[in-house]
């Protein structure tokens, strides 16, 4: 039995994943077969240019930005903050598209992975956004080699 292969949008993609003091980000190579940690931007009123520059910098095709949810699925106060974050990066950045993807347990999973390789935890602090980063990068990779499809929800830009 054959196994079909899915369409894949060849491209750089940038991820971040967005705190309320550093915003960790990543990159992929065009094939989106392996996402590297990049930088962690201290969050604030400049991280947007940062971010900006650096999408322009790897000429990224597209910008994820990791959601937080409660493994219950629900979103809180910290995803309505991130929504907001990923409308201005949307409204900075178009017509580089801007999607929110579900980043459940993605810092969890970057700082077992970052203990497990002997990072310690007070410096591993600005590498566990950089390695979170990675992660949301990573499963959106891969959601859309099984699905075919864009992962997660598209953030529209303003104008």
């Amino acid at each position: 039995m054959e196994i079909e292969e899915k369409p894949f949008r060849r491209g750089r993609r940038i991820a971040v994943d967005v705190g309320d003091a550093r915003i960790g980000v990543a990159s992929c190579d065009p094939d989106g077969v392996l996402a590297t940690p990049v930088e962690t931007v201290p969050a604030g009123v400049k991280s947007q240019a940062r971010i900006a520059a650096i999408v322009e910098e790897y000429g990224a095709v597209e910008v994820i930005v990791g959601l937080p949810r409660s493994l219950s699925g629900k979103e809180g106060p910290a995803a309505e903050k991130v929504r907001g974050y990923a409308v201005r990066l949307a409204n900075r950045l178009w017509p580089v598209p801007v999607r929110l993807v579900d980043e459940r347990m993605s810092t969890v999973t970057a700082t077992h992975g970052l203990r497990a390789s002997g990072v310690k935890a007070k410096k591993g602090r600005s590498v566990v956004d950089q390695a979170a980063a990675v992660v949301i990068l990573q499963t959106a990779l891969e959601s859309e080699r099984v699905s075919g499809r864009p992962p997660g929800e598209s953030v529209e830009a303003a104008g």
